[in-house]
């Protein structure tokens, strides 16, 4: 029994033998857990993955002082005429497209033109007859009036009756009659022919003014008439022309603030099919009349250039503008901004400026917006970038990467 005590005693584990770890391993792990920690909260603060947005640059657009009164209407033409044929006929011939400029004078189209063509053969036939007959009543004349000398002679001397003599003056009276007939009868033909020619003339329709062609509403073979007849089918128009350098705007304006409005005032035009495309223009005129329906006052604008992108009838907004004439020439530039810039922090108005790739948060103040832009008075300079589309959650000093346009 004593033999196997003396075994089992040596199996017994040392626990004081076992070796101590070293603290240089503990710091080292201590070391590791730091920089993951410090590695993490940096990424979750800074944003590791860079947030992708849309920018805008700040641009400038000349010295202007800001807009009193913003409106919208369209673009017209002051010369604007559908052209018709004064008379009826059938189409032969069309001389015109559609976006075709025309010449005052041009031919845009022919008519059937033969009926009017034996007209004037007739007329100009009894023209011919009419004037021969005044040839033969004046011949007669002068033999009838040198019957009745003789007559005149013969009846002092005794030779001839007074009732031949008498007969003699009765000629001479009949065909001084037919003479004046004929001379009326040749006027009248005269102005049948010239009746007959304008018809034939109005056969060729042509451009009343220089412009350009919009529309081409008849074909070649259909009835076109001055006025609408044979239960819709006939044409009324030809074609209808556009004078370009007559284009300018109207606009209905609030007639509470009419008041604005003055004659030459600077205007600041935008086409809707042109945002970003600032139109110089100015206040052509007011008219002086009110629209009870509306309660607003038409005002017309003319464009200081025009340019062939002007089309009538465009969708357009104006921002009338106050210049301060002792100031214009050193006026500041203004800065423009798309709308989509500015966000709301509470009662203050902010633009999310991109600087070194990171948000930069600034309060800016801005102006009246003029179309799809807005004015900048403060907080923004000339050049910088700022988010225009871009996740609602973005802070300051988050890492952004810039979209590059397609």
């Amino acid at each position: 029994m004593s033999e196997q005590a003396t075994d089992l005693a040596t199996l017994r584990i040392d626990r004081e033998a076992r070796p101590r770890p070293s603290r240089r391993w503990v710091v080292i792990l201590v070391g590791l857990l730091g920089v993951v920690l410090c590695t993490a909260a940096l990424s979750m603060f800074c944003g590791a993955t860079p947030v992708e947005v849309e920018v805008a640059t700040v641009r400038a657009a000349g010295g202007a002082s800001a807009a009193v009164l913003n409106a919208s209407g369209y673009v017209t033409a002051r010369r604007k005429a559908t052209v018709a044929a004064k008379i009826t006929g059938r189409v032969s011939d069309i001389r015109i497209e559609e976006g075709m400029p025309v010449k005052a004078g041009q031919v845009l189209a022919l008519l059937d033109d033969a009926e009017w063509k034996a007209q004037l053969d007739v007329s100009q036939a009894e023209y011919g007859v009419a004037t021969r007959s005044i040839a033969e009543a004046e011949f007669s004349l002068k033999e009838a009036e040198k019957n009745l000398k003789r007559a005149r002679e013969l009846s002092e001397q005794g030779l001839m009756t007074e009732q031949d003599s008498d007969r003699a003056d009765t000629n001479v009276s009949v065909w001084r009659a037919r003479l004046a007939v004929s001379r009326e009868q040749t006027e009248a033909a005269a102005r049948r022919i010239a009746q007959a020619q304008r018809n034939l003339d109005n056969c060729t329709v042509r451009a009343p003014f220089s412009g350009v062609a919009v529309s081409k509403d008849a074909q070649i073979g259909e009835i076109v008439s001055p006025m609408s007849a044979g239960g819709g089918f006939t044409r009324t128009g030809i074609s209808t022309i556009v004078d370009m350098d007559s284009i300018e705007i109207e606009v209905d304006v609030n007639e509470a603030y009419i008041a604005r409005v003055l004659p030459d005032q600077p205007v600041e035009a935008t086409l809707d099919a042109y945002p970003d495309w600032r139109i110089p223009a100015h206040v052509i005129t007011t008219i002086p009349t009110a629209d009870r329906q509306k309660a607003t006052v038409r005002v017309r604008i003319g464009f200081d250039k025009l340019d062939p992108r002007i089309l009538p009838d465009m969708g357009v907004k104006v921002a009338f503008l106050e210049r301060d004439e002792h100031s214009a020439a050193s006026a500041a530039p203004r800065l423009l901004v798309p709308k989509d810039v500015l966000r709301s922090d509470g009662a203050a108005t902010i633009a999310l400026v991109v600087s070194d790739g990171r948000i930069e948060r600034r309060a800016v103040k801005a102006g009246v917006a003029a179309g799809s832009d807005v004015p900048i008075l403060a907080g923004l300079s000339a050049g910088e970038r700022v988010v225009v589309k871009g996740p609602t959650t973005l802070t300051a000093g988050q890492r952004v990467r810039v979209k590059q346009p397609q």
